[in-house]
């Protein structure tokens, strides 16, 4: 895992696109940071860019650098051991362009060992994303990936290649008064 790693976060480094797999489906993800590089990955998804893209951080110490102090309940659920990604109503040091036109984004603490382990050497958050172009099904399996997502990363992650992986994250919003609310169990 320690190529993976190493390799992963040269790419991110260099503000490449990579293909990997997460704790949840395969996703393409970048530098959550470098507007190029999130830009790189709506053109591969062929995806509008009024589409907000989800964050990964690898705990947190990372998450709060970018919402600011959280509530318990917030924390709580950001912790939680099914991978669940929260849309926070505001961040800061996010590259603009991976953020909602309400300038809301949606981030989770990643529970994968190598996405966690490739999010702390890189020291900032990635994006997360799921590797299908838009529009179409997201894959379930390494080798139902579109070829034009394999073609258009520049970095393949060929770790865990025969995994199923079937289950989306629990999607949560955060409303204007605070309150909870699942978009997705």
């Amino acid at each position: 895992m320690k190529a993976f790693v190493s390799a992963g976060c040269t790419a991110l480094k260099k503000g490449q696109t990579l293909l990997y797999p997460t704790d949840t489906i395969w996703g393409i993800g970048c530098d959550a940071t470098n507007p190029d590089a999130v830009n790189s990955i709506y053109e591969i998804k062929q995806r509008a860019d009024s589409k907000a893209l989800i964050c990964l951080v690898s705990d947190l110490t990372m998450l709060e650098k970018l919402t600011g102090p959280l509530e318990t309940k917030i924390k709580k659920i950001a912790l939680s051991k099914k991978p669940t990604t929260i849309i926070y109503r505001k961040a800061e040091g996010l590259a603009e362009n991976l953020m909602a036109d309400d300038g809301s984004v949606a981030i989770r603490i990643v529970q994968d060992e190598f996405c966690r382990n490739l999010i702390q050497a890189f020291g900032k958050p990635i994006v997360s994303t799921s590797a299908n172009i838009s529009g179409n099904s997201s894959p379930k399996e390494f080798n139902t990936i579109d070829q034009p997502i394999l073609d258009g990363v520049d970095y393949i992650v060929t770790l865990r290649t025969k995994e199923i992986r079937t289950t989306p994250s629990t999607l949560v919003q955060i409303d204007v008064e605070g309150n909870l609310n699942t978009l997705r169990a």
